[in-house]
C-alpha cells in the first residue's frame, strides 16, 4: 500500500532547518533556502513527503516505486510536477501551483468547473497508451489474488472487532461488481484527492504517480472520488457518459474495506467523519 496522506507540520530546529535548507539532504544547495519549517505531507513506515519551501522531497526505501514514479510523469499526458533532481533515497519535486481539489473527510470547496476539469483530465490519462508495467493498484494482481485478498481482510475485519459483521458483509456483497474482466488503461493507482492541485479551475498537476501503470480506470475514479460523491457528477461531466456506477460503487467499498484495518494499524482513523467507515456506512 502506499503512503497515506498525514497532513501536518515537522517543526524543526533553527539548526536543523539550515542543515535541510544548505542542501544537506543529498547536497543540493540554493534551491531550497531561508525556510524555517518543514511539512509533513505524507508520512509512512517506508516512505515519506515533506515539503520544503517550493520543493517537495520523497524518500523512498523502494527505489523501484522512485523509478515508476518519474517514468510515469514522463508518460503522462496532463500536467506533473518537475523533477528537480534525483539522488536516492530522495527526489525532488517543484511544488505545484494553487491547491488540492480536497481532502478526504472534508467537504470539497473547489467549484464545480474544477471537478469537471479534473475528469478532463483523468479521461486523457484514460485514454493515453498505457505504460507496459501493471499498477500498482489492487488490480494489479490477478482477479483471484484480489479476490482472496479481499475474503481474508473481511474475516479479520470481523474476527479483530474492527467492524461489524453486517457492515462488511453488506459491503463484501457490493464489492463483488468490481471483480470483473476489464481493458486496462493508464492509470495513476493512487489517484486521492489531495493529489489533484487546481488554482481556480485549472488543473495545475497531479502528484505521486509511484503506483502507476496499467489499471482499472474505474479504482482511479472511485479513488479520486472517494468521500465526495456529490461531486461525483461534477467530475463526470468532464471525464464523459462511460462510468459504470455500480462498479464505482463497489470500488469504494471495496477499496475502503482494503484500507480500514491497515489504517488502525499505522495511526490513523478510518472512523473520522467523511473517510473510509462512513464510505462504507453508506452502502448500507
Amino acid at each position: 500500500m502506499s503512503c497515506t496522506k498525514l497532513p501536518g507540520l515537522w517543526t524543526q530546529s533553527a539548526e536543523q532547518c539550515r542543515e535541510i535548507t544548505r542542501g544537506n539532504v543529498s547536497g543540493h544547495p540554493a534551491i531550497i533556502a531561508g525556510v524555517k519549517q518543514v511539512e509533513v505531507v505524507v508520512a509512512h513506515h517506508e516512505c515519506a513527503t515533506l515539503r520544503v519551501g517550493d520543493v517537495f522531497l520523497k524518500i523512498d526505501a523502494d527505489q523501484s516505486r522512485t523509478d515508476v514514479e518519474v517514468e510515469a510523469m514522463a508518460m503522462a499526458p496532463i500536467p506533473t510536477p518537475e523533477v528537480l533532481w534525483r539522488k536516492p533515497p530522495v527526489l525532488a519535486l517543484a511544488a505545484l501551483r494553487g491547491r488540492p481539489l480536497g481532502r478526504l473527510g472534508k467537504p470539497s470547496t473547489s467549484s464545480p468547473t474544477a471537478w469537471a476539469a479534473a475528469g478532463a483530465a483523468v479521461r486523457m490519462l484514460h485514454d493515453a497508451p498505457p505504460p507496459p508495467w501493471p499498477g500498482g493498484e489492487p488490480r494489479g494482481g490477478s482477479l483471484d489474488e484480489l479476490t482472496s485478498h479481499l475474503d481474508a481482510e473481511c474475516e479479520l475485519l470481523v474476527a479483530n472487532g474492527v467492524l461489524p459483521t453486517e457492515l462488511v458483509t453488506r459491503n463484501r456483497r457490493v464489492a463483488e461488481a468490481a471483480l470483473r474482466p476489464y481493458t486496462p488503461v493508464f492509470t495513476h493507482g493512487d489517484l486521492h484527492i489531495a493529489h489533484v492541485f487546481v488554482d481556480g479551475d485549472e488543473i495545475t498537476g497531479v502528484l505521486d504517480w509511484s503506483e502507476a501503470g496499467k489499471g482499472d480506470a474505474m479504482y482511479d475514479i472511485a479513488s479520486l472520488t472517494l468521500g465526495h460523491q456529490d461531486h461525483l457528477g461534477d467530475f463526470v461531466a468532464g471525464y464523459g457518459t462511460d462510468v459504470d456506477l455500480d462498479v464505482l460503487r463497489a470500488w469504494w467499498s471495496l477499496r475502503s474495506l482494503l484500507a480500514v484495518r491497515w489504517l488502525v494499524e499505522h495511526g490513523f482513523d478510518p472512523f473520522t467523519p467523511g473517510c473510509e467507515v462512513d464510505v462504507l456506512r453508506a452502502a448500507m
